[in-house]
């Protein structure tokens, strides 16, 4: 079942079984107030064992991209549509959330985006990539980091 993430109200249903559960809550929170003000949009997610097929798609980018393999669970997924933009999300057990801005019309502009909640290591998957860090005021401080997708998905 879908539901609207409220960042006025975090909370961390459908996050209960991470061990990072309020910090991940603050992330996905951080994610729907950025596509609210930015875009006007409603961040819904969705539990990943109802939208297989979204996660499939990020896995299979990571694969075919850096050979990776994210070893955390999927918890929750969410796809974001915007000006000719599909980004779709996928948050882990672990407290890792993926995001992949796929342009649909300008190859040149595609990425994949990793930000890790804040009391998470860095998953040993990711431990080649360097972390940014940012403040967050419903997250705390979120580490981040990317690349660029040279494949057409």
């Amino acid at each position: 079942m879908s539901h609207i993430v409220d960042f006025t109200n975090v909370s961390t249903v459908g996050l209960e079984s991470s061990p990072v559960a309020s910090s991940l809550a603050g992330l996905r929170a951080n994610e729907a107030r950025y596509f609210k003000n930015k875009y006007d949009f409603v961040f819904t997610v969705e539990p990943a064992q109802e939208t297989q097929t979204i996660v499939d798609w990020v896995h299979h980018i990571l694969q075919k991209e850096r050979n990776i393999v994210i070893a955390s669970p999927p918890l929750e997924t969410a796809l974001v549509e915007v000006d000719d933009i599909r980004w779709p999300y996928v948050f882990y057990q672990n407290g890792l959330a993926i995001n992949v801005l796929y342009t649909l019309n300008d190859a040149k502009k595609r990425a994949v985006g990793f930000k890790l909640s804040e009391g998470m290591d860095i998953p040993f998957e990711l431990d080649t990539f360097k972390f940014a860090r940012q403040k967050s005021k419903l997250a705390g401080i979120i580490r981040g980091s990317y690349f660029v997708i040279k494949g057409q998905y």
